[in-house]
């Protein structure tokens, strides 16, 4: 079934909060500590490149139209849906067919967990790839618009090639995380195993908001766009 997913900002994201609720993360010092964070993704040379694709004026591009048609806001609209749909199913079935540890790999959480480490990658590796295609391609219906919207695109590709690399890095991290967790419950109940069904749907509560919060950028593009189907 599709979830809905809602616009927030990085700092207050639900990823946050579900990883501060399974004790996996002090909430309120990353927040404190996001911005002066984010400050050290962004290099000197980094600035300077985003300094001039901010400063540049996108040359003028006969026959295109001044603002973003509706439709052309519309057709993105479903294509979003579509790819949010996919995901969330192809998680949700991918979840239902992950094999349970056997009984005594149980007794080895490091060896416990092996399914979920390689089910949650395989995950992120289909989400990054699927969102990837998807932000290349609003930008490249928003590229055929308005000045302010091929800056917009401009700017949002220097983002892209900036942070990718740093945010893939610290979402890999998650898998780890997932891992105490799940050491944690194999420790407090090693007697039952019907704690996994409650780290299942951890798991997929975490992974939920992983696509959530790696939406951003391409739900950002989608407001601009629509501002500007409706401004002209």
């Amino acid at each position: 079934m599709t979830r809905a997913l809602t616009r927030t900002s990085f700092h207050s994201a639900r990823l946050i909060h579900v990883l501060a609720d399974l004790s996996l993360l002090d909430k309120a010092a990353q927040g404190a500590a996001f911005a002066e964070k984010l400050g050290t993704w962004v290099r000197f040379t980094d600035a300077i490149t985003l300094s001039a694709v901010h400063n540049a004026n996108p040359a003028s591009q006969p026959g295109l139209p001044v603002g973003l048609r509706a439709d052309a806001h519309s057709e993105l609209g479903k294509t979003l849906a579509r790819v949010q749909a996919g995901l969330v199913s192809s998680m949700d079935r991918a979840q239902a067919e992950l094999p349970a540890p056997e009984a005594d790999a149980l007794t080895d959480p490091t060896a416990g967990f092996e399914p979920y480490r390689r089910h949650y990658l395989a995950q992120q590796r289909e989400i990054e790839l699927k969102l990837r295609a998807l932000r290349a391609q609003v930008r490249q219906v928003l590229g055929q618009s308005s000045a302010r919207l091929r800056k917009l695109v401009a700017l949002d590709a220097a983002f892209e090639g900036i942070l990718a690399e740093r945010e893939s890095k610290l979402l890999l991290k998650l898998p780890v995380l997932l891992e105490k967790r799940f050491k944690q419950l194999a420790q407090v109940q090693p007697q039952t195993h019907t704690w996994l069904t409650g780290f299942c749907r951890e798991m997929q509560a975490v992974l939920l908001a992983e696509l959530e919060l790696r939406m951003q950028p391409v739900l950002g593009l989608m407001e601009a766009c629509h501002q500007d189907s409706t401004t002209g």
